[in-house]
């Protein structure tokens, strides 16, 4: 079966999302600086800083389910109970951006979100047997 590939692929889109996430949300805080935008009368600032830390922190998970699906591509091993909870959070998060980023920005998008979306799952699932298969064969006498 393919699923070093598999493992490997995914951690390379993921791992060239991260800095495309950033910087669309470098766009972003850019925008709201200039034209000095606030939401319910928040400070324009905060909004800059909250727009900041938001493309920071989603590049950094992203990179960090890179680095999962990389270890588990490389070692060829299932990933750990934290790696395994951060890929499915991943393929979550993408499947609900997906369904917003149809109206919003459009299909191709949406298609790009649910590729990512299928890649994540099928990392996991490639690698879902091999763990419970381990955990239920019987030792060796």
């Amino acid at each position: 079966m393919a699923r070093r590939p598999i493992a490997l692929v995914t951690a390379a889109v993921l791992l060239l999302e991260a800095p495309g996430i950033v910087a669309l949300n470098a766009v972003m805080a850019r925008f709201v600086e200039i034209q000095s935008m606030s939401l319910d009368g928040l400070d324009p600032d905060a909004m800059v800083t909250g727009t900041w830390a938001l493309g920071i922190v989603s590049g950094l998970l992203l990179a960090a389910c890179a680095l999962v699906a990389a270890l588990t591509g490389i070692r060829d091993r299932s990933p750990g109970r934290a790696g395994r909870a951060l890929l499915i959070g991943c393929a979550v998060v993408h499947a609900v951006l997906g369904a917003v980023t149809i109206g919003l920005i459009g299909w191709g998008a949406f298609a790009f979100m649910m590729v990512v979306v299928g890649l994540v799952v099928l990392t996991l699932v490639a690698y879902g047997e091999t763990a419970r298969e381990a955990r239920e064969a019987p030792a060796p006498a």
